[in-house]
């Protein structure tokens, strides 16, 4: 009924922009795979402070229904509408994966959580970091658990 969470932004992206950031991701991670841990680790870092198009949808929500609320306590009654109007669109994002800047941020190639994760986890493999794991189908124990645990950290 609802598309899962990985799908839900990129289900209602034009497939031409959906392209245009996967093939973005591919160069990063060729660009980063000639290059030092230090490199790649400075690339990480940038992961870490990118935004992802959720946070981006909720600092605008919260700009607009906070502007709105403050505007009807100073003013016309009427502005409260567009926070209502606001909170709407991003229920209606929650579900469905649209709402109306999503085109725009996409066009932007403001990416999904699971997007920035693809790009990190590729980088992560080039460096090494899960090579060390023995996940060969017997029992996993605790220790190879903190080690899964902490390749992708």
């Amino acid at each position: 009924m609802f598309p899962t969470t990985t799908d839900r932004v990129p289900s209602q992206t034009d497939e031409q922009i959906n392209r245009r950031i996967q093939e973005q991701i591919r160069r990063n991670v060729v660009h980063y795979s000639g290059c030092s841990a230090e490199l790649i680790d400075l690339r990480l870092q940038e992961l870490d402070e990118e935004w992802d198009v959720e946070r981006a949808l909720e600092f605008n929500a919260a700009t607009l229904a906070t502007s709105s609320v403050i505007l009807g306590l100073c003013g016309k009654k009427r502005w409260f509408l567009l926070a209502g109007v606001v909170t709407a669109f991003l229920a209606q994002h929650a579900l469905q994966g649209w709402c109306p800047p999503l085109p725009l941020l996409r066009r932007l190639g403001v990416r999904t959580a699971y997007e920035i994760d693809r790009e990190r986890y590729a980088l992560k493999a080039l460096r090494g970091d899960f090579q060390g794991l023995k996940l060969d189908g017997e029992a996993i124990g605790h220790e190879q658990v903190d080690a899964a645990l902490a390749a992708v950290h």
